[in-house]
């Protein structure tokens, strides 16, 4: 048996561990006030590693059940890694882990934290399914674990407004659903299958008939709502604000990207296949996310709702680089998918600290905090020049090669948007910077002080990570983190014989 027989079998193990953890917790849960902590950080330091295991490897299939393909056919559930899922699968167990750091300290002042951290793992398990899965009804249902045990997480505190957020964000969220099932719907009774890859074979240059467009529209619509893009972002502003600040971190870092932007990047380029329309479509959303973000964005003085207006934006460049379809852009935009996960994460947790520390998310009620909470001011100054697209952070690699690939391609207009609203994202965290960690100490905060150890380690983590991510650019590190996701994508409908063949 080769290695890369035996490496198969962790693919189920990536989706079993956390469930199985999520279920331990709250077995366990009466024994020790620690338990919970203990067993769900063991399980995402666990993830992590085996995650990283995974480095180097071609395309694993593992067959769920060992049910082999019929005639070449496949019969049975197939969960697939190749390099876009493990870009994904390190971003989801790379930030649920510092994450949960944060949250050791920081979900004290919540009750009931075997119930959080249960909820977190399902999340998790939701995540790493769907990025994982081969076939499209797994993923819709991993992905409906990963969106429901979300809803619960925004609504924790469950105050009036947590409540309502939540209740809003499920609203949209049922609606995106029936449109992704709607699709699968119409998929599955063109093709008589729900292997991503057999579907792909079955339509092979069908992309421009009729029921595929309106299956790319529902598709578009569905996971434009679970991605946030703009216009569907409506349920974003309320749910990231109301949520604790590890979720927001989740949220905006994590879950929007993998059960949104991914699932229709991969459903696009690796089994429909892409139009110029829809392409070009995609380009418009991506500006519109971009500019309308920024500007919304600025209008802001709560903190968290500040960033949730960010996320709109920063995930427009994603689209932008990835929907230019150009190896460059293609390039640009999962390096800044992956960047943008750390850096506003980051953000989110400094949100986290100074609600903590103050009580407070209103950028004009504070002021100075840099003097008490240096860790926090600091670690939120690198994350504010990240965001802004300055060198030599992480920010500034990746959008300088979306804006690079906009020229190449000759997308001029795309290329100095992009500028302009860099600029902008940075008068709009100076603002931040000024209002809350600058300037004079209100008389509220005299008194206050800096986070727990656990809230300050995972803040210096990302921090470090800002500054140093650029070293994935180098030969050799490029090779063996980025490269291999942007080949998935530039090698489109390749996927198919990728998978049927294992």
């Amino acid at each position: 048996m080769g290695s890369s027989s035996i490496t198969q079998y962790l693919l189920p193990v990536l989706v079993v561990l956390p469930l199985g953890g999520a279920l331990l917790i709250q077995l366990l849960k009466k024994v020790s006030k620690l338990i919970s902590d203990i067993i769900a950080n063991f399980i995402l330091v666990v993830l992590v590693v085996l995650v990283f295991s995974l480095l180097n490897n071609p395309v694993l299939v593992y067959k769920v059940g060992g049910w082999m393909p019929v005639k070449g056919i496949p019969v049975g559930i197939y969960l697939v890694l190749d390099g876009l899922s493990l870009l994904l699968l390190i971003i989801i167990n790379m930030i649920g882990l510092i994450s949960l750091i944060f949250s050791i300290s920081y979900m004290n002042k919540f009750t009931n934290k075997p119930l959080y951290y249960t909820l977190f793992l399902l999340m998790i398990t939701g995540m790493n399914g769907v990025v994982l899965s081969g076939d499209l009804f797994n993923i819709y249902v991993f992905l409906e674990v990963a969106a429901i045990a979300s809803y619960s997480l925004v609504a924790f505190g469950t105050e009036a407004d947590e409540l309502e957020a939540s209740f809003k964000y499920q609203v949209m969220g049922t609606v995106a659903s029936a449109f992704i099932l709607l699709g699968i719907i119409i998929i599955y009774s063109i093709t008589g299958t729900l292997n991503l890859a057999d579907i792909g074979r079955v339509l092979k240059d069908k992309a421009t008939e009729t029921p595929l467009i309106l299956t790319g529209i529902l598709f578009l619509v569905g996971f434009g709502l679970k991605g946030a893009m703009m216009p569907f972002h409506a349920w974003l502003p309320d749910a990231h604000p109301s949520a604790p600040a590890p979720i927001s971190a989740m949220l905006s870092g994590v879950l929007i990207k993998a059960i949104g932007i991914y699932v229709l990047v991969r459903i696009m380029f690796n089994v429909i296949g892409v139009t110029p329309i829809f392409s070009n479509m995609m380009l418009y959303i991506s500006a519109i996310s971009m500019t309308a973000g920024v500007f919304l964005a600025f209008a802001q003085w709560d903190f968290k709702r500040l960033l949730a207006y960010h996320s709109i934006s920063q995930m427009g460049y994603v689209m932008l680089g990835i929907w230019l379809m150009t190896p460059l852009g293609i390039l640009g935009g999962l390096f800044h998918m992956l960047n943008h996960s750390v850096f506003k994460s980051l953000l989110f947790l400094n949100s986290g600290a100074v609600v903590y520390g103050t009580g407070s998310r209103q950028l004009k009620r504070l002021g100075g905090l840099n003097q008490k909470m240096p860790v926090t001011g600091g670690t939120s100054l690198i994350a504010s020049m990240s965001i802004a697209g300055l060198p030599p952070f992480n920010g500034f690699w990746s959008k300088l090669i979306i804006i690079m690939a906009c020229i190449q391609s000759h997308h001029f207009f795309l290329a100095a948007l992009a500028v302009l609203v860099s600029i902008m994202t940075l008068v709009s965290f100076l603002k931040v910077q000024r209002y809350a960690f600058f300037g004079e100490l209100k008389q509220a905060s005299k008194d206050i002080k800096e986070v727990p150890f656990a809230m300050c380690f995972s803040m210096i983590l990302l921090a470090f990570l800002c500054t140093t991510m650029g070293v994935l650019l180098f030969p050799g590190a490029k090779e063996l983190f980025i490269d291999p996701a942007v080949n998935v994508l530039l090698n489109g409908k390749g996927y198919i014989s990728l998978v049927l063949s294992r």
